[in-house]
């Protein structure tokens, strides 16, 4: 079974939060969602308020695999990190056909809830889903937190042709990592002013 895993997706097309302990004036204007990713890692950046994570799923043949779980393991929770909220201008999605779980990293028990695609009108499928060489799945994991700094990664469970397995879904061999943004400043970047300015809602 083949998957790619993307932990630097905007929901929806949307922007997104970053926590970054550095001060407006040290922290160069937002990416494009496809340069996100070498972006947040030079700044040291870690996901604001949640993370969205884009699991793409594929059987290496035409035998149908099943994917029968999704399971959150957070192996560290601590108090929110200290830092800067920065956030790209949000926008509107545009509809996208992908299987959506939301995961709440506040509770105890940790779950990966199926759920609507809201923007995109999908309905939320339990699992198990199908996939093979000819159906891929796209999962959207999206986590989020309010008052923790959370560290965690996936399983998703398998079965097909009477063999069963479990894969790891992480960031890169890491744990995906997310941070509360309660009681941050936040900034968000004006394109006209070519600067960071103070985010009003």
């Amino acid at each position: 079974m083949a998957r790619t895993v993307d932990s630097q997706v905007w929901a929806q097309g949307r922007g997104h939060d970053y926590v970054i302990d550095a001060p407006p004036a040290r922290v160069p204007p937002p990416p494009s969602e496809q340069d996100a990713g070498t972006w947040a890692s030079a700044q040291g950046a870690v996901h604001g308020g949640e993370t969205d994570a884009e699991i793409a799923v594929q059987g290496n043949s035409s035998t149908a695999v099943a994917l029968t779980a999704l399971r959150v393991r957070v192996v560290a929770r601590a108090a929110p990190l200290p830092g800067t909220a920065y956030t790209r201008d949000r926008g509107c999605g545009g509809a996208l056909s992908k299987r959506y779980f939301a995961v709440d990293l506040d509770r105890d028990r940790t779950l990966a809830r199926s759920v609507a695609g809201n923007d995109a009108g999908i309905p939320a499928v339990r699992l198990p889903y199908r996939v093979s060489a000819e159906e891929p799945e796209v999962l959207l994991v999206t986590a989020r937190t309010a008052a923790c700094g959370c560290d965690g990664y996936l399983e998703l469970d398998w079965s097909s042709d009477g063999r069963t397995g479990t894969v790891r879904i992480d960031d890169h061999g890491r744990p995906f990592r997310t941070s509360a943004l309660d009681g941050l400043e936040r900034y968000v970047y004006d394109t006209s002013a070519r600067r960071w300015q103070p985010y009003r809602p």
